[in-house]
Order: C-alpha cells, then structure tokens, then sequence
C-alpha cells in the first residue's frame, strides 16, 4: 500500500491528473495475463486548444502538435513509472500511448487498449463518441496505462455508460462513424464506432495539418467536465 501511494505521488507530481488502479486478469490476452495488474494515468488536454477546434473547418495545427507532445509525455511517464517497478523487483510494461499494431490486417487496435484498463480503474466511461469521458474533464484527455505484476488495492470499475440522450458527438462526427449506441462492459468497439470511417476521413480532410491523424471533433462538443471553464 504505501508503495501504491509513492506511485500515485510520482504520477501526479509528473503531472498527470488522476491515476487508477485495476485488475485485469481476464481480459489480457495470454501472454500477459501474469502481468495482471494495470496503472492508469490521464493527462488533461488543453481546453484552449480543444476549444479551438471548429467544428466545420477540423482541427488545428496546434491541436495536432498538442496531440503528439501529449503521447510522448505520456510515454515518458510510464518509462518512469516501469522504471521505478523494476527496482522494486517487479515486471512492468508500458502501453504504448498511441499506437496501432497491424497482426492480421488492420484493425486500427493497440497491443491493449486504454479505456479498458481506464473504465476498469474507475476513471471514467467510454462515451458515445468512442473517447473515454471522465466526470472531471469530459473526453478532453489522454490515457496511459502500465501493466505489472505488482498487486495493489484496486479501484471500483465503472461498467455503464452515463451519457444518457446525449447525442452530441453523434452528430457532430463529421465521418458519420459513430453509431449512438450507449457503452457497457461486453459491447464490442465495431457496435459503437467504425474506426475506418473515422481514419480515412483524418487521412482524406486534414492533411493541411499535419499527418491529418487527429480530429477532435467530438471532444469539443462533448458537454462533460465543460463546467470547469467557467471557474
């Protein structure tokens, strides 16, 4: 316990803005079951740059530097924080923050997928827009997570959705590649969101800003977390 208190002291000192802890035996694929514990970290956008984002014009060259200054912090952070397991004398790996591994065609998926280990944590849900959504911050966030063979006190998962009628990133989606469907723990990623709309419409309309890997639509109009600005 008092080990689980110095890492979420680290993380937080880092910078990150809430941290979670999760059992995930089985869901892990097999070969890392034995790491069956998982970290979680959110890292809180910048609600100026998401709030620069237009809704009809897309995202903004700053948005998309933001995006990828965020996943390198967040890897950076976790190299830390497997650093710091290894000298405790456990094993610890580090999701990637942003990346698709093509296996058997391309699935637009990672080796384990944040929000899973997030909505485990008890961090937040994962919204109509495919993002998770936190009470505090809304969709406006990035996520890190750490698998290890460190066991900890685990958090209480969240396993249903709390948008409710909201329906704002549905519409908003400029790929049409949301379905509006409510999350639960079971429905499958392709009942909410088809992540090749999605990817070919990035590809096809900002290329203007970059790679044209971003959008950020539905983050903008998601209205949670939204009443922090007006402090």
């Amino acid at each position: 316990m008092l080990k689980q208190n110095e890492l979420t002291e680290i993380l937080l000192d880092t910078g990150v803005s809430k941290v979670g802890y999760s059992n995930l035996e089985d869901v892990l694929p097999e070969e890392l079951k034995h790491l069956k514990s998982g970290i979680s970290l959110v890292i809180r956008l910048s609600d100026q740059v998401i709030s620069d984002i237009d809704k009809e014009k897309g995202p903004t060259p700053t948005y998309f530097h933001h995006y990828r200054t965020v996943n390198t912090f967040i890897d950076q952070v976790s190299l830390k924080v497997t650093t710091q397991l290894q000298r405790w004398g456990y094993l610890a790996m580090a999701i990637p923050a942003s990346q698709s591994i093509n296996n058997d065609g391309w699935h637009y998926r990672g080796l384990f997928q944040h929000r899973t280990a997030a909505t485990r944590s008890g961090i937040g849900w994962i919204g109509k827009s495919n993002c998770l959504v936190t009470e505090e911050f809304g969709s406006r966030v990035r996520l890190g997570t750490i698998l290890t063979n460190m066991e900890f006190q685990y958090d209480t998962s969240i396993e249903v959705s709390q948008c409710g009628k909201c329906n704002l990133c549905v519409t908003a989606c400029p790929a049409t590649a949301l379905t509006g469907q409510e999350w639960k723990v079971g429905v499958a990623r392709e009942e909410l969101f088809d992540p090749e709309l999605c990817s070919l419409h990035m590809k096809r309309s900002y290329k203007h800003i970059g790679r044209g890997a971003v959008c950020g639509i539905c983050l903008k109009v998601c209205p949670k977390g939204k009443e922090i600005l007006k402090r």
